[in-house]
């Protein structure tokens, strides 16, 4: 029999696609209001490996990821989905989304996205929200796999989150040492 206990805490992430006309700014600060203090933010990039959200948001879409100071128990992740789809919503014009935000959590041995779209790969997590393994840490680097988004799996995106993972692990150290 196992011991069960309770996991260290992750490092809450975000992909964010949005329009150029979009209140991203607005946005940004509706998301630190909830989830406190950013540990980092990228510079929008474009968002250009698919084109799955351009009927709905339209095209010249950006992307930006984004990490947060606070740590966050993996079980919480259900609820920060069902908060940011709200805050979707509050950015939406003429029915459409003009901000879809992608939120996730970084372990030292995966990176978890929440999404609202079932598949065999993604466990369910309640309130209509699922889990989707994205990328897991093997020997030291970022693995994607079969079903990792396009922009999940670009050099420079892995190399950010190398980055963000060392500091992750440098502040679990930090804080809860044993």
């Amino acid at each position: 029999m196992s011991s069960l206990k309770q996991p260290k805490p992750v490092r809450l992430i975000m992909g964010i696609i949005f329009a150029p006309a979009a209140k991203i700014a607005e946005c940004m600060d509706e998301l630190a209001r909830k989830f406190g203090e950013e540990a980092y933010r990228s510079a929008p990039r474009p968002f250009d490996g698919t084109h799955y959200y351009e009927e709905e948001m339209g095209t010249g879409l950006l992307r930006i990821f984004t990490a947060y100071e606070r740590l966050i128990p993996r079980e919480t992740i259900r609820d920060v989905k069902i908060f940011t789809n709200e805050v979707e919503k509050v950015f939406s014009y003429d029915g459409g989304r003009t901000i879809n935000i992608d939120p996730g959590y970084m372990a030292e041995e995966h990176l978890i996205l929440a999404t609202g779209k079932g598949f065999s790969h993604r466990p369910y997590l309640g309130g209509g929200v699922y889990a989707d393994l994205t990328l897991m840490y093997v020997k030291d680097e970022w693995k994607p796999l079969d079903w990792t988004y396009p922009d999940y799996r670009k050099p420079e995106t892995m190399e950010l989150f190398r980055k963000l993972r060392n500091e992750y692990s440098k502040q679990l150290k930090e804080e809860y040492k044993r």
